[in-house]
């Protein structure tokens, strides 16, 4: 999952983004409100983490203009800011969340997972494939019962074609929901990850389309 992260705290930035990315998110990093603005009007992103006090164009502003824009992705305020009226005001302007600074990382992984949930919850938060269950919450996968150990980017691979179940997935797609910009890819890593997945879950559950990518078939 590919998250938005708005920080013009480079110290608190670079902690955020690198736990994150230990949780197996592909984060991107920006410090601007302006670039911000710019970037999810050309990007697409399953998550906003916005500081309020931002260059150029304030978190409130964006968050305003985001909405504005019908653009309904969950948004989660960082800020030191701790006053009811900002709480509010931020809430106001379409947050869907609000954590004051400073915050312990597992809190804010906890905060972002429940906010990754919400779009599944009318249809439960948990992602079922024959006997697969994937467990969004915990970040878990079971097989018939029994639990099966993904690293963090296999559980990412696997959650993205899953929730897109049906539909034929780029390689290209795949690296922008596994990785942020900042990061080098090799130009292998999808297949690596696939041909792992497909060691611990069965060579028929991802299937290859040639010269388009990958697809899980729906059940």
């Amino acid at each position: 999952m590919r998250i938005l992260l708005v920080e013009d705290d480079a110290l608190l930035g670079d902690g955020v983004r690198q736990g994150l990315k230990l949780e197996g998110y592909a984060v991107d990093w920006l410090r601007d409100g302006a670039q911000a603005d710019a970037a999810l009007q050309s990007e697409s992103y399953e998550l906003l983490l916005l500081d309020l006090g931002l260059p150029r164009l304030s978190g409130l502003e964006l968050l305003k203009a985001l909405r504005i824009r019908g653009q309904t992705l969950p948004v989660l305020i960082l800020t030191a800011r701790d006053a009811v009226a900002d709480r509010v005001q931020g809430l106001d302007a379409g947050a869907d969340d609000y954590l004051v600074k400073p915050f312990d990382l597992d809190e804010l992984a906890a905060r972002v997972r429940a906010l990754l949930r919400r779009p599944a919850a009318q249809a439960g938060s948990q992602l079922v494939h024959g006997d697969l269950v994937l467990d969004p919450a915990t970040h878990t996968l079971s097989r018939a019962g029994q639990p099966v150990n993904l690293s963090a980017r296999e559980y990412q691979l696997l959650h993205t074609l899953l929730s897109k179940a049906g539909r034929v997935l780029s390689r290209e797609q795949l690296e922008s929901a596994l990785y942020g910009w900042d990061e080098e890819v090799e130009s292998n890593a999808v297949e690596v990850h696939i041909h792992h997945l497909r060691k611990k879950l069965g060579t028929e559950l991802i299937r290859t389309v040639r010269g388009a990518g990958y697809v899980i078939d729906r059940a």
